[in-house]
């Protein structure tokens, strides 16, 4: 009888979206730029109904170290290589990449390995390429197999399982085979089946099979076959039969093979389709270092070529948003910044005093860094000069209702509109200013507003005080003071812009260290010991608005200023938040950095205390303060007296313009100063005095 030639049904790669997604994931926060090999895993079961292609799955849990296959399905290895470009992706050798793989399965097979661990046999190769810009993904198969010198054929066509065994026969079959596969921790998808004499089945490992060959008893090499075709057997089989041919050609010409296949009918197990054939074996070149290897997957066109998935238009575009947003941040780290701890950034939540000018543009700014949580706090109302200043606001939102929409709530909505993956709220409220009397009738409004921002500040981490007056400011600082937030200030002048973080008190109970007396250098002193806005003040803060014009009233600059100052604002918080001492960060001066140490650095460069900017010099400086142990805001008596009074405090330092001077020296000191004896030296007597010491 003519041999006739044995086909395989070639493996199929079904891919999961989860796959896409955790590689994704991978590609940017674990593998940056490393194209080295990594280890991947897929599946294959035996059980598909016809018509069902021969298939290996991979999904999620690919990625996973201590990878374990679903129930009845059988593991593959897979080695997986992305590269950075596409054109390398279309670039890369082929041929030596599947080698790669070949050379590892051969090795197993020829050291002996595959015999105790067969699985071994079934490995894979992926090569892709992840355009996460578009979330695209090109992708190519290798299934490596290893080919004898002459190929494998039949020796007669193959048997239906039922037509070889009895309805008995497969029950013992069936037995043995789910016990064998429950000794095992993973379903072995390689085995050999031992007939003995009374008709009743055996299941065993491979490696043992020299026992029953020496016995001269019925052996069949089985596979758990994942072909749905009727007379085929799956793509497993080639390198079962290689291994077979290395280690038992000449002695075994032929071999019976059991394709094994079982399908749940009702809850209960069918094998009659699995199939019995006669394989001649044909003997494996051991001259060559290496078997021809062959195995590249064919793409939707059966040519061969690599295949592109467009995940798109299936995916949230809200999770695409979000993925978008921390690309930039997450790229970052590949080659400037390993150090960067984007996920510290994206919990710190921010809030916004002041959506102006220069909140708009901070909220922009924050975004951008991968922040997720921002409020903003306004009184205000969008006005017609606003859109083209105020980059969150449009013409709409000064006709949409009459006087013009909360500036805090149109913002709100606008930066959810931009990013809608962000928590942004809009809180409309007033914040009580020193030197601004309270009325009798507004004291208990008042009070709900402080205890408003009270628990604004105490639910967010970082503080911007983005408002327009001096005076505006005073009472978020004492309470972020009192809280030990951070507190981030801006600023703007005409031409000029102030920038600036207070210093995070550690601990009020001790003596204060912001009143000893001693020299220091400014480019080393730590955060706890910084001053605030309001810290070079030697007066208590008033009504900067009374008696002024409206250019006077008005914060009036030029256009570029308040893009500027917010962007500095922001790279502050993050520098500090990147910054081993975090908010103890010591101050950096543009006097040099010899005091800075690699473990005392920001990833991101200089900590300063404040950026002073001179627009019509295109000039910035850094200088650092000290905490004024008399200051308004931020001294001890000040924070105490907040602490302990609460607003009956608050309610004092409005309405009594001197009360905050007396409180902490500054009316002593101004009486001090004034009661001093000034003597009057001329001029001569000046350089006459310099002489004699001389």
């Amino acid at each position: 009888m003519a041999e006739l030639q044995l086909q395989f049904a070639s493996l199929n790669s079904i891919l999961d979206g989860g796959f896409w997604h955790k590689l994704s994931k991978n590609k940017l926060n674990v593998y940056g730029l490393d194209e080295s090999p990594k280890t991947i895993h897929g599946f294959y079961c035996n059980g598909d109904p016809p018509g069902m292609p021969c298939r290996m799955n991979l999904d999620y849990i690919a990625f996973d170290v201590d990878f374990r296959p679903p129930v009845r399905c059988f593991d593959c290895h897979g080695t997986l290589i992305n590269t950075n470009t596409i054109d390398k992706f279309k670039d890369c050798n082929k041929k030596v990449l599947l080698a790669l793989v070949g050379r590892k399965i051969w090795q197993s097979i020829t050291s002996g390995e595959a015999l105790s661990r067969p699985d071994l046999l079934s490995q894979f190769l992926l090569l892709t390429y992840a355009d996460l810009k578009k979330y695209h993904y090109y992708y190519w198969f290798a299934f490596p197999c290893l080919c004898p010198s002459e190929d494998f054929r039949l020796v007669r066509s193959p048997q239906k399982l039922h037509e070889r065994l009895t309805p008995s026969q497969m029950e013992h079959l069936i037995t043995a085979y789910d016990g064998f596969q429950s000794y095992h921790s993973n379903h072995q998808g390689y085995f050999i089946v031992v007939e003995t004499l009374d008709d009743v089945f055996k299941i065993d490992s491979v490696q043992n099979i020299s026992e029953y060959l020496n016995q001269n008893t019925k052996v069949l090499f089985g596979f758990s076959d994942p072909s749905t075709l009727e007379w085929n057997p799956g793509w497993p089989l080639r390198n079962y039969l290689a291994l077979i041919s290395y280690y038992w050609y000449p002695s075994l010409q032929e071999v019976e093979v059991l394709c094994f296949r079982c399908r749940i009918n009702d809850g209960n197990f069918d094998i009659s389709h699995s199939i019995v054939m006669t394989v001649k074996l044909s003997p494996m070149t051991t001259e060559a270092d290496l078997p021809k290897c062959v195995g590249w997957e064919k793409n939707e066109k059966q040519k061969l070529g690599p295949r592109m998935v467009n995940l798109s238009a299936s995916m949230d575009p809200v999770k695409l948003s979000e993925s978008a947003v921390d690309l930039n941040l997450k790229l970052m780290r590949w080659r400037l910044l390993p150090d960067l701890d984007i996920d510290l950034i994206a919990r710190t939540r921010c809030l916004l005093l002041g959506a102006g000018t220069l909140g708009c543009n901070v909220a922009r700014c924050l975004l951008g860094w991968g922040m997720r949580t921002i409020t903003f706090v306004d009184n205000g109302s969008v006005s017609y000069s606003n859109p083209v200043r105020q980059s969150l606001f449009v013409f709409e939102d000064c006709t949409k209702v009459p006087g013009g929409r909360p500036k805090a709530e149109a913002a709100a909505e606008a930066l959810t509109k931009i990013f809608p993956g962000v928590k942004a709220r809009g809180v409309n409220l007033s914040i009580a200013m020193p030197g601004h009397s309270i009325p009798e009738g507004s004291v208990e409004q008042t009070k709900k507003d402080v205890q408003q921002l009270e628990e604004l500040i105490d639910s967010h981490d970082a503080i911007f005080l983005l408002l327009d007056t001096r005076e505006s400011r005073w009472l978020p600082t004492v309470i972020g003071a009192a809280r030990r937030k951070i507190v981030i200030c801006a600023a703007l002048g005409f031409d000029t812009f102030l920038v600036m973080r207070h210093g995070v008190i550690k601990d009020m109970e001790t003596d204060n260290p912001l009143v000893k007396d001693q020299m220091f250098d400014y480019r080393c002193i730590p955060g706890s010991q910084l001053g605030c806005y309001f810290c070079n003040d030697v007066v208590a803060p008033g009504n900067s608005s009374r008696d002024r014009t409206l250019d006077q009233q008005c914060t009036v600059s030029r256009p570029g200023m308040s893009f500027i100052a917010s962007a500095q604002a922001v790279e502050l918080l993050v520098s500090i938040l990147q910054h081993p001492a975090g908010t103890d960060a010591p101050a950096d001066t543009n006097v040099g950095e010899e005091h800075l140490t690699a473990d005392h650095r920001s990833p991101l460069g200089l900590v300063p205390h404040q950026i002073r900017g001179f627009q019509s010099r295109f000039h910035q400086l850094l200088p650092a303060s000290r905490a004024f142990d008399k200051c308004t805001a931020c001294s001890r008596s000040v924070i105490k007296g907040y602490l302990e009074g609460g607003f009956e405090f608050l309610l004092q330092a409005f309405n009594e313009p001197s009360y905050l001077e007396d409180l902490t020296g500054l009316t002593q000191m101004h009486q001090e100063t004034i009661d001093a004896e000034v003597w009057d030296i001329n001029e001569d007597e000046e350089f006459s005095s310099m002489e004699n010491s001389s």
